[in-house]
């Protein structure tokens, strides 16, 4: 049927007309279809009838092999349901891309199902009942409804396809349709011309011949019903209109069409924050309705039924929703309302080009290992023999035999049951088995789909190309179980048992694949070839039967073959051979015969069996015919111009002569063979077998190659192993199998037959693998010696989780009978220490995420003792820290809400993530138990596996077939990605060790790339800094632009502000500030929708900091303080640009912490400007250098981060201002410094300009999108310049009297300059203006006629600084370069325009640093700067040397321990960056450091003055392995190194006469070593359980306290316990001499863990212990050896996190976890608080002389002076 021509469908098409729907030539009818007369219409309408849907139906065209060809974007149904019965609607709508796509509607369906190929839309009618009852019959009462549908929408937005044209349409039961159109034209079906005409009205009225009849007088909402479906049009998603309106007025009576939406699977914030509803067109806002698809509106809480906008999720996909028409209370207006669903693309390859927070896509899937799925028969060669190609599954492998590169094909949703490909290797052909058996023609050399359509048969079992690729058969069953052959047409009724044929030849242009015949058989059917020499021709075997067939005229006809004593055999293969008489085809049977037929006279020629020969000494079988005894049960053979290849079930493949006189060569395998084929070139055999096994033997160099090996079923539970790349995984096959990351080849594999593994788990740093069984039995496996290495039986039922500690300590495991173990691996053997009965849910399945231990290997997480519950352990001790009732999660719902599975995210902050069975993931604090967040509606079923990176970026879910992908770190609204191509439930997933990619396990194993850019330098990010992928990208028009800035005016706003991704910056005015302003300004503004940290390292992002901010503190008056903070010791690299340095001056200032430092770099004295609360994330000094300006992030107690301008000369604060919520980004002075422009970072995104004067703010702009930097032009004070995305911004200052505003101006970057984002700008000479962007790349513009005419590439990475003054230039990135470029002939290159190059700037001086260079500041002639980056270091840069000096330096992480010598003449401090670093106690400059990679150094011990000489004094550093390292700071070496702990070390110190070292972990375990033998001879298990926290020595009397000994010690651990001893350690006598026990104090939410238990030795007293942490209220506790009791108490304002005692004053030091320092004074009880951290006060340290006090919050250390000494 030739198409409609697209002239004869404009503007609109009768669909029934057209096509002639009454004469029946054109289309089909089937059941029960009648022409009756509607009364209410007045017409003709037909009836579809039928107690079942597909039985009755109207279809067209005709046939599904032709076209309908309609290219109308809307199609039009009128229809009316029947009562109390149900209806479906099929389309088949083709894209552009030639993939045949159906979207069906239907009241049948009660959810709404995707898939590549299939949209199914729920219909739902509504009667007062409840929604999950909506689905089913439809009521009485319905009306006739126009059903508008978007064609182009529904697959642009749900499928990310290009809509072509209309193919066919099928009505079915039980429904009257009056007609069908197709327009372009969005018609209003409730006006009509007429009305139009008179009434003026901007809409399209309904064609006559379309328009419902109205009686006169009344509505046409009365009486019909319109659905328009998607309800907006995508083409203006990114537009929103505002648009009011009201409801009507009458009421609608009946029952109300609805569409049923599914759950979309975003977080609840997301759902909420986006209402999806769409008033459908009454009588009053149908009027109005534009002729073209309109932008919804946004919701108006002011608008009683207001219209709500599509806009862009999380995602960047538009949320159109899915049709949901809902009647309202009041009024005759139906509405749709519905939620979109995170639609995925099937395969990533088949991704449309749409930007999301995640790169679209952000996985790729790399590699399979499996074979089979279905069949294991299927395996092919290519036509060069270089490849083999093979189904796993649902992919479709093509596998390279010498790279083992894998190229894949994606787009089955089910297993591939039959491959063929033709000749010319350029066709392949595919089946999946699910019912109807769906079929895909291959482009081989691209991998694209060139065509899919649907079989009749239930599954497709054989596929047979002729050798020209123009004809494919196959077979199959019917739907009565019998056997068919070829591909079909879907939509028929069960075909009897037959043979089809189809013509392919027009697939490859553009046509598809056709039937030429169709024959039938009543026999089996085990093999089909089409013959290689004659297309036309065909055979076939099966179970007594070996017919040829052959196509003529369009039919299918065959003739069997005259078998005669061999009739009764089982046939199970066939192969045609080309022979010089003739062809010949060979056919071989189970019971080991070989028949040669001859196919012109259809005989058998030569009749063969082969049977098993046992001749001694001759170990190959030989051949004999037709001897007694069983034969060699063949299962496939393949034939060469040489030999014949027989594979067989005992598991040989056989290469025999043509004459089959003896074996040639033979091949053993482990299971018996499927299938077996001879490569083109007949020099290689391809061997498969039905275990999974895929190999080839080379027959020249008789080697055999394994290929693919696979497990057999169910792939269980996996685990990585992070040293050597190795993956483990368990099936239901009762195998282990150890895989190579790299190569996806398998290295070992272990076999138990009796039970089978469930459980699977990696030693982090032995060569060893835990194994737990279905029969509860344990099994730790050497990877070295391939053996079980020990056994434990100490379960009763199937192990369910397995997991180790991250450290190596610990295994744990649980089991079905809800027993928890622990075991100690930390030594040689793996052996168990603890059992806990019944603390995990019982009878709960075996599953990789049922325990969880998190990072810091402190805790364990499991789901139980009940399913509504997840419990928190400590993994030392398995006491029980936290219980968490997860059924109050989702109050809302009518079932309770039980755990499935658990996570532990990356520390910090420490989440637990728990998934529930109401599809939800709850991400709770692991400390406190609270909900963070949650992500609802993850999956359509409950999530069975869950994964999260290592840098916290992406969420991995699993659940059913399907993998999604989170934008973990969007808090407010996550987007994600789905994928599917497992064609069983996914059972697990999991990043590998290098966080590159992840794995999933099921049916088989896959291996997927991250295509999110790593967390490397170039280009745009610092390490560790997490990063977001680039938006999407629309545009906005000069009205929108309009609407935005005055919806920022401070009016009243009529929408919801939306995000525009990557439009023109945009502006809004803020109202000015009122007059009168105190010292604290703040202003209000129109708020944007947060957005996700840019892709670049410029933007500053606050560290993580728990600890919350102290509200009251007893300050002392100025002058009277006890302490005065005399110097800080780091340089906070985290912060950008805060770092001012005036050389003519000397000022110079930095930033640590939340303190402002200001430092003669002559003398090294510092001055320290206090009054920030939070970090300081920017500094800008003013021209005049009179005005300093900082900039701290929002803190917790504050709506607007604080602002203060400092006065450089007194170093006073003279005015404090705020305006941004989050954080400041940049700050720059105008050049008279009279204004001062600040930038909002990526979460506040606007622009404030304030006056200097009276610190008054003079305008504020709302940026649409964030804006890397802000700089003045030096030439011209009133332009001002910004850099973000696609775009250089340049403002206009334009001021007429008080008021100021800003004019926008706008360059877009050139083309060469590529896909990236500029960071960095400073001014040159006028007019230039450098920029740098995130691709290394520095762009020059003339500002004056605002174009850029120079390009160079300066970087591999981000340049996030540039600098310039005269003719140099100098750029600095987060490669660690900084370097000079001699700039000077720029000006004569921009009189070259667009066509200068950049040959004549060239790179003068380059130096590499320690770190991403974040803040810069040089001399005017550009000889000498400070720099300071990302390691915490400030350099001093002399370009003239060619040098670079260390100014300042700090720890880059935690710091843990400060300790003094003797003679207090140095201190040393240790970090989690494995550091020990040696300061001169006089000048705080770094003079040693020791260096441990990849450890964490947590505590350190200086030894004492009657150790030894003092030029051999010694620290000693306790490390995170377990280690002790003794180093010698004179000798600047390490003298010894021991190993006296198996877990983190927490404390240590020498003895009194410094020859022994005693030392505690996080087990609390104290060891007792010599450091000069370095030998531990003692080992205290007293505090076993919880970690050591302190330990002191001294000396005593021989014989106080009654004990012996010389020295007395104390231990204190964690669980509120402090222990006394008294030790004459060259005696090896140790005794107690006393134990402190006290109840645990309440944990709060604020602190979330237990305070430390601290105790020391009173220097005043020593006969005195001096506790904090010890008991259930905060205060400092005085214990008493002599008396046996607390002697006195002195209260504090909360729990102490550190203590220290001064050594010659009764004074005690204490940190809180609330940023305060607090001085004690125990004679008086006076209390004195400071403040000054920006953390938690971790460490407190007095030196020995007590004139110093040194404290540590996180890097930063403050050196303070004590004023009373």
């Amino acid at each position: 049927m030739p198409p409609c021509p697209p002239a004869c469908q404009h503007p609109f098409l009768n669909v029934f007309r057209h096509f002639k729907v009454d004469e029946w030539k054109r289309s089909t009818k089937e059941g029960d279809v009648a022409p009756v007369t509607d009364k209410t219409l007045k017409c003709t309408v037909y009836r579809v009838r039928g107690s079942v849907s597909a039985g009755s139906y109207i279809q067209l065209p005709k046939t599904s092999t032709q076209s309908l060809g309609l290219t109308g974007r809307y199609l039009y149904v009128l229809f009316r349901p029947l009562p109390t019965k149900h209806f479906i609607i099929h389309l088949d709508v083709s894209t552009e891309d030639s993939q045949v796509i159906r979207v069906s509607f239907s009241n049948l369906f009660k959810e709404f199902k995707s898939t590549a190929t299939w949209l199914q839309f729920p219909f739902i009618f509504e009667a007062g009942r409840s929604r999950k009852d909506l689905a089913g019959m439809i009521p009485a009462g319905t009306r006739w409804t126009c059903l508008q549908i978007d064609l182009h929408d529904i697959l642009l937005v749900y499928l990310n396809r290009c809509y072509s044209h209309l193919k066919s349409i099928r009505l079915c039961a039980n429904l009257l349709v009056r007609n069908l159109y197709t327009s372009d034209l969005c018609f209003d079906p409730a006006v009509t011309i007429a009305e139009a005409r008179r009434a003026k009205l901007p809409v399209t009225p309904v064609p006559r011949e379309m328009a419902f009849p109205v009686p006169k007088g009344e509505r046409w909402h009365d009486h019909y019903i319109h659905i328009r479906f998607p309800s907006d049009s995508s083409e203006t998603f990114s537009e929103p209109v505002q648009k009011s309106c009201s409801l009507p007025e009458a009421v609608l009576p009946g029952h109300v069409l609805q569409l049923l939406p599914h759950p979309v699977a975003f977080s609840k914030q997301v759902q909420d924050s986006v209402s999806l509803k769409v008033q459908k067109l009454g009588p009053t806002a149908s009027r109005w309705a534009p002729s073209a698809p309109r932008p919804l509106p946004e919701v108006n809480l002011s608008c009683e039924c207001s219209e709500v906008s599509s806009v862009g999720g999380p995602s960047g996909h538009c949320q159109e929703p899915f049709p949901w028409v809902d009647k309202r209370a009041a009024g005759d207006s139906i509405h749709i309302s519905a939620q979109k669903p995170a639609v995925e693309p099937v395969a990533p390859e088949h991704t449309a080009s749409q930007e999301s927070f995640l790169p679209d896509p952000v996985l790729r899937l790399k590699g399979v290992i499996g074979f089979g799925g279905y069949s294991t028969k299927w395996a092919l060669w290519t036509r060069d023999g270089a490849a083999v190609v093979y189904p796993c599954h649902a992919v479709i492998v093509i596998l390279h035999v010498d790279t083992r590169e894998q190229r894949l094909f994606l787009g089955h949703t089910d297993k591939v049951s039959a491959l063929a490909l033709d000749g010319s290797g350029s066709l392949l052909a595919s089946a999946q088995a699910r019912p109807p058996s769906m079929l895909r023609l291959w482009d081989f050399q691209t991998g694209e789909c060139l065509s899919l359509f649907q079989s009749p048969v239930l599954t497709i079992s054989s596929l047979s190309f002729s050798d020209s690729g123009a004809l494919l058969c196959g077979i199959g069953k019917d739907r009565h179980g019998r056997t068919v052959l070829g591909p079909g047409q879907g939509g028929g009724a069960a075909c009897s048992r037959m043979v089809v044929a189809w013509a392919t030849d027009q697939v490859g242009r553009g046509g598809e694949a056709v039937i030429l015949a169709k024959a039938h058989t009543d026999v089996d059917i085990q093999a089909f070839e089409v013959a290689f020499f004659d297309e036309t021709r065909m055979a076939s075997c099966g179970r007594g039967s070996v017919r040829l067939w052959r196509l003529r005229g369009g039919e299918l006809r065959f003739c069997p073959v005259d078998l005669g004593e061999h009739h009764a055999l089982e046939f199970t293969d066939l192969a045609f051979r080309q022979a010089q008489d003739g062809h010949t085809l060979y056919v071989c049977s189970r019971s080991g015969h070989i028949l040669e037929i001859d196919h012109q006279h259809m005989a058998v020629r030569h009749a063969r069996r082969l049977l098993p020969m046992q001749t001694p000494g001759g170990p190959l079988p030989q051949k004999q015919t037709f001897s007694s005894g069983p034969g060699i049960a063949i299962s496939s053979l393949s034939v060469s111009q040489a030999m014949c290849a027989v594979g067989s079930e005992d598991g040989y493949l056989r290469l025999w002569p043509l004459d089959f006189s003896s074996v040639l060569l033979e091949a053993e395998h482990e299971g018996a063979i499927s299938s077996v084929l001879i490569s083109p070139n007949g020099l290689r055999v391809l061997s498969a077998t039905s275990l999974g096994h895929l190999g080839f033997l080379d027959v020249p160099s008789q080697e055999y190659s394994v290929l693919v090996r696979s497990h057999a079923a169910l792939v269980v539970a996996l685990a990585t192993d992070c040293s050597r790349g190795q993956l483990a995984t368990v099936s239901q096959d009762h195998t282990v199998r150890i895989w190579d990351l790299a190569t996806l080849q398998q290295l070992y594999d272990f076999m138990s037959r009796e039970e089978a593994p469930c459980a699977i788990a990696f030693h982090p740093t032995q060569p060893t693998l835990f194994c737990g069984f279905s029969s509860g039995a344990v099994r730790s496996f050497s990877l070295e010696a391939a053996e079980v290495l020990v056994e434990h039986r100490c379960h009763q039922g199937a192990i369910t989780g397995l997991v180790t500690s991250p450290d190596g300590s610990f295994l744990f495991s649980s089991c079905s009978q809800g027993t928890l173990a622990q075991y100690h691996i930390g030594g040689p053997w793996c052996r168990i220490l603890r059992m806990a009965a019944n603390v995990v849910c019982l009878d709960s399945c075996p599953s990789p995420n049922a325990l969880a231990v998190s990072g810091d290997s402190r805790l364990l997480a499991f789901v139980g003792p009940s399913k509504y519950m997840v419990t928190v352990m400590s993994t030392a001790s398995l006491d029980e820290l936290l219980k968490i009732d997860v059924s109050a999660l989702d109050l809302a719902g009518s079932h309770l809400n039980s755990a499935m599975v658990v996570c532990f995210g990356p520390t910090p902050p420490g989440h637990l993530l728990v998934s529930t069975s109401s599809n939800m993931v709850a991400v709770l604090d692991a400390s406190s138990g609270r909900v963070v967040r949650e992500l609802c509606c993850v999956h359509p079923v409950a999530c069975s596996s869950l994964a999260l990176s290592g840098d916290g970026r992406f969420l991995l879910t699993a659940a059913d077939r399907a993998i999604k992908v989170w934008d973990y770190l969007a808090q407010a609204s996550p987007s994600c990605q789905v994928y599917i191509g497992h064609s069983e439930p996914v059972q697990a997933v999991a990043f590998t060790p290098d966080q590159q990619q992840l794995l999933s396990v099921g049916d088989a194993i896959f291996l997927w790339d991250i295509l999110a850019p790593t967390e490397r330098s170039p280009p745009g990010s610092v390490q560790g800094s997490p990063k977001a992928p680039p938006t999407c990208k629309a545009s906005l028009g000069a009205r929108q632009l309009e609407d935005v800035v005055s919806g920022a005016s401070g009016l009243p706003r009529q929408q919801v502000p939306v995000p525009s991704w990557a439009s023109p910056l945009q502006l809004g005015i803020c109202a000015r500030p009122s007059k009168g302003l105190d010292a604290t300004c703040s202003t209000r503004r129109a708020r944007v929708q947060p957005t996700t940290r840019p892709d670049s390292y410029k933007h500053f992002m606050a560290r993580y900091k728990a600890s919350p901010l102290a509200k009251d503190l007893s300050l002392s008056p100025a002058g009277d303080e006890q302490l005065h903070l005399k110097a800080v010791v780091g340089y906070n690299g985290n912060g950008r640009a805060n770092v001012v340095w005036r050389p003519d001056t000397g000022f110079f200032a930095y930033t640590c912490g939340c303190l402002v430092v200001v430092e003669d770099l002559h003398s090294g004295a510092q001055q320290h400007w206090v009054g920030h609360p939070e970090e300081i994330s920017t500094l800008a000094l003013s021209h005049y250098a009179q005005i300093l300006a900082s900039a701290s992030v929002q803190s917790s107690t504050a709506l607007h981060c604080q602002i203060r301008l400092w006065d450089v000369q007194g170093g006073s604060c003279r005015q404090l201002i705020s305006h941004h919520s989050t954080a400041v980004q940049d700050l720059a002075f105008s050049p008279d410094d009279g204004f001062l422009v600040t930038l909002g970072d990526y979460g506040d995104r606007t622009l404030a300009l304030w006056s200097t004067a009276t610190c008054e703010l003079m305008t504020s702009v709302c940026l649409l999108e964030p804006v890397h930097g802000v700089a003045f032009d030096p030439w011209d004070g009133g332009v001002l310049a910004c850099v973000g995305r696609g775009a250089v911004t340049l403002w206009l200052l334009l001021q007429l009297g008080a008021d100021v505003s800003l004019q926008i101006h706008q360059e877009p970057i050139p083309e060469e300059v590529g896909a990236c984002e500029l960071t960095s700008l400073c001014f040159g000479p006028a007019p230039l203006l450098y920029c740098g962007s995130n691709a290394g790349q520095v762009c020059v513009w003339d500002t004056r006629a605002g174009r850029c005419f120079l390009v160079w590439e300066a970087d591999d990475g981000e340049i996030g600084v540039l600098l310039c003054s005269g003719t140099r230039l100098v750029s600095g990135s987060n490669t660690r370069r900084l370097r000079l470029w001699a700039v000077g002939a720029v000006p004569e290159l921009r009189r070259k325009g667009s066509g200068a190059r950049s040959h004549s700037v060239f790179m003068e001086h380059e130096l590499t640093l320690d770190g991403a260079v974040v803040s810069a500041v040089f001399h005017d002639s550009m000889d000498m700067g400070v720099v300071g980056t990302t390691a915490g270091t400030l350099w001093y840069v002399s370009w003239a040397e060619g040098t670079n000096t260390r100014l300042i330096s700090g720890h880059r992480s935690q710091v843990n321990e400060v300790v003094f010598s003797p003679s207090e003449s140095h201190c040393a401090t240790c970090s989690d960056d494995g550091s020990v670093r040696v300061w001169s106690l006089a000048s705080m400059e770094l003079l040693i450091q020791f260096q441990v990679l990849s450890q964490s150094c947590l505590c350190l011990a200086w030894s004492p003055p009657s150790c030894r000489r003092p030029e051999q004094q010694q620290v000693v550093a306790g490390y995170s392995d377990g280690t002790l390292r003794v180093f010698s700071v004179s000798r600047m070496a390490m003298d010894l190194k021991m190993h006296p702990h198996q877990a983190a070390l927490t404390t240590v110190a020498f003895s009194a006469d410094g020859q022994t070292i005693l030392s505690g972990d996080k087990d609390g375990l104290v060891a007792v070593s010599r450091p000069r033998t370095g030998m531990t001879f003692r080992v205290l298990s007293d505090h076993r359980g919880a970690g050591i926290c302190t330990i002191q020595s001294t000396r005593k009397e021989y014989g106080d306290f009654r004990a012996e000994g010389m020295d007395l010690w104390l231990a204190a651990s964690g669980d509120q316990r402090v222990s006394v001893w008294a030790s004459d350690w060259l005696r090896n006598h140790c005794e107690l001499v006393d134990w402190l026990s006290f109840p645990a104090p309440v944990v709060t939410e604020a602190s979330g863990c237990l305070p430390p238990t601290l105790a020391a030795f009173c220097p005043w007293d020593g006969a005195l212990l001096v506790c904090v942490g010890l008991g259930v209220h905060p205060e400092v506790v005085f214990y008493s050896l002599y008396q046996k009791q607390v002697v006195k108490k002195i209260p504090l304002p909360f729990f102490a996190m550190s203590m220290s005692l001064s050594p010659r004053a009764c004074l005690v030091a204490v940190g809180f976890a609330e940023r305060v320092l607090t001085l004690v004074d125990c004679v008086s009880g006076a209390v004195q608080d400071f403040a000054g951290h920006d953390d938690s006060v971790k460490l407190c340290r007095f030196a020995p002389s007590s004139r110093l006090l040194f404290t540590v919050a996180h890097n930063e250390i403050l050196v303070w002076e004590v004023m009373s000494h």
